[in-house]
């Protein structure tokens, strides 16, 4: 069993706002690999369990079967995503180092860019943070979905707040397709797969659908 986590905050209010590009890769995970499951409220979340197929090999890379996958949203609000994260961990006896992988928004990185880490600090995402503390370890995947750095006028809490542009959504649904596809890899072939594939300079590898 492996745990897919998607970041963001809920409420129709929050819906499509760039804090909440966590939420809309794990939906659109739940449309390609669960069509038609209801998520159900569990460990302070949304959740749903998925198969995930085996993602195409790389070079020196082994073949592996599909991977049963339970996709989460937390609902505790941002701040206190651990405390969901930390209930799935412990329900199934899961290492995060090996099971668990986040999927966030990040303002350090251009709109559009994804990128695929081991571990890392939280940078000062509070999600990330309060994951860490529930933890206890830094040592957890997580792919980074770019957002785009507010203007210098804007303050962050309402930017990451706020909702995409047009021109930001245009490339965001590539972006999410990518997200997704790295966490199909991580699930059936790792982290290092995941990384050699989605962390190359310029477009973030092939989408895999």
């Amino acid at each position: 069993m492996k745990l897919i986590v998607g970041l963001g905050n809920p409420g129709a209010e929050y819906a499509r706002t760039r804090h909440n590009a966590g939420f809309m890769a794990v939906d659109r995970l739940k449309d390609r690999y669960a069509p038609g499951a209801m998520a159900r409220s569990k460990f302070g979340g949304l959740a749903v369990e998925a198969v995930v197929p085996p993602a195409a090999g790389g070079r020196g890379e082994g073949a592996v079967s599909e991977e049963k996958c339970v996709l989460l949203k937390p609902m505790t609000y941002m701040n206190l995503s651990g405390q969901s994260v930390g209930e799935a961990v412990r329900f199934y006896k899961l290492d995060p180092e090996e099971d668990v992988f986040v999927l966030v928004d990040d303002v350090s990185l251009p709109c559009g860019k994804v990128r695929v880490r081991a571990m890392g600090s939280a940078g000062g995402h509070n999600g990330l943070a309060d994951i860490e503390r529930v933890l206890g370890s830094r040592r957890y995947g997580r792919c980074r979905i770019g957002i785009d750095a507010p203007p210098a006028v804007i303050p962050q809490k309402d930017y990451v707040l706020g909702r995409f542009t047009d021109e930001q959504m245009s490339v965001m649904d590539g972006a999410l397709d990518r997200a997704c596809d790295a966490a199909r890899v991580w699930a059936t072939r790792g982290i290092s797969a995941a990384m050699n594939r989605f962390n190359a300079d310029g477009p973030e590898g092939a989408s895999e659908e």
